[in-house]
């Protein structure tokens, strides 16, 4: 695809590298078959290939359009695109500097700016998060019941091991998991202490940035990143094996870090290290002996009819599809057949806030598609597919590594 930038943006920051992504792709329209958005709407433009092309309008033209804004603000960054793609286009970078362009030429109106401010403001700040998640709980039975169906159960968090071994690995607590879903991490911990690896949480790491990267503050990003950095570096400096993300949306994120600091000159070679060292918690255990796990006596928990949703994050972003589903079925826990794996279940970080109406529309698509074999429970790898996918299923949904970590 040829390109021709507008003058006035030639120097802009991330223009050569969206040059360079436009005209690797030959507009063949593969990605079409595979993107939610499009399947939803049937327009072009609500595509990556229609998306695509407006970028290139934009970068060419250099003037920002409504209709431009509305159709990146539809994409659901689900890179289920990329999956597809026969010339390795990479997307989501490209969507990511359209959508910074335009956030730094167009004003939205003031409805947006305020909710898009507040997300950025409460999310990624684990105590703030927390907070208002309470007060949610607390006023839980007295709100409707499509208000009462957005808010999560109170989640206790059972103990970690108190076990230590000379194998140490690091985990990322995150921003919304420790207050939504706190046994994650716990159970993640009890895992691996069976495996003679010590899991270890560094207070001072937080939320991974992928908030505000997806919503174009890629400043306030790099701000989180540099502070999980300088939070995990004499560990890794010690000798920590690995970087273990049980949410798959911050793993994708953390393993992009040395791309997203490559022009910092202090900050690039650590970044490339974390990102080496990241690994899903699925990765880990694919490789690890499980026949030193010694399963319990609850043959019935094993025998439980489970459901396995793959967040977009975890096989498109790093490209992991299948083995969470390799380490259940090794363990003994019964997997039954689900459709349309490779589509997104509209959770999306914070699109299921921002895009309510189409967010439920592809929740409702997904949640057929898992439950055609009237599953008992539905197991996922991701925080925020978690809390979107219970907003309306009929049975439990839980992160794997939880039930896992019950059958032990």
């Amino acid at each position: 695809m040829q390109t021709r930038i507008h003058a006035d943006l030639i120097d802009s920051p991330g223009i050569s590298e969206a040059d360079s992504i436009l005209r690797s792709c030959v507009h063949c329209g593969f990605c079409t078959a595979t993107c939610p958005t499009y399947q939803e709407l049937s327009d072009e433009r609500d595509g990556p290939r229609g998306r695509i092309y407006l970028i290139k309008q934009l970068l060419e033209q250099g003037k920002v359009t409504d209709k431009t804004r509305r159709h990146l603000d539809r994409c659901l960054s689900c890179r289920s695109c990329e999956t597809t793609c026969p010339s390795g286009v990479k997307y989501g970078r490209l969507l990511d500097i359209g959508r910074e362009l335009i956030e730094s030429q167009q004003v939205r109106p003031l409805k947006e700016r305020i909710l898009r401010w507040g997300l950025r403001r409460i999310l990624p700040y684990p105590q703030r998060f927390s907070t208002l998640l309470r007060l949610g709980q607390l006023g839980r039975p007295l709100l409707p019941g499509s208000l009462k169906a957005k808010i999560p159960p109170v989640r206790r968090a059972s103990p970690w091991p108190s076990n230590s071994h000379t194998r140490i690995m690091l985990a990322l607590a995150g921003c919304a998991q420790p207050a939504a879903a706190p046994d994650t991490n716990a159970a993640t911990a009890r895992v691996l202490d069976r495996l003679g690896i010590t899991l270890v949480e560094e207070s001072s790491a937080g939320c991974c940035g992928a908030i505000n990267q997806h919503l174009s503050k890629p400043k306030e990003a790099q701000g989180f990143i540099r502070r999980n950095i300088d939070a995990w570096w004499p560990a890794v400096e010690g000798g920590a094996e690995a970087i273990v993300v049980t949410a798959s949306g911050c793993g994708s994120m953390v393993k992009e870090y040395g791309q997203l600091l490559k022009d910092d000159p202090e900050y690039h070679q650590k970044a490339r290290k974390i990102s080496a060292l990241t690994r899903d918690i699925s990765e880990v255990l694919a490789t690890e002996d499980l026949s030193k796990l010694r399963l319990g006596n609850t043959d019935k928990d094993r025998k439980i009819k489970t459901a396995f949703h793959c967040p977009c994050s975890l096989q498109h972003g790093q490209q992991l599809s299948g083995k969470v589903e390799q380490v259940l079925t090794q363990v003994g826990i019964e997997l039954v057949a689900t459709l349309d794996n490779h589509l997104c279940c509209g959770s999306a970080g914070t699109y299921s806030i921002l895009q309510p109406e189409l967010s439920q529309k592809l929740l409702s698509k997904k949640l057929k598609a898992l439950t055609i074999e009237a599953p008992e429970q539905i197991v996922t790898a991701n925080i925020g597919c978690q809390l979107h996918l219970e907003t309306k299923a009929e049975v439990p949904v839980r992160h794997w590594i939880e039930v896992l970590d019950k059958v032990l």
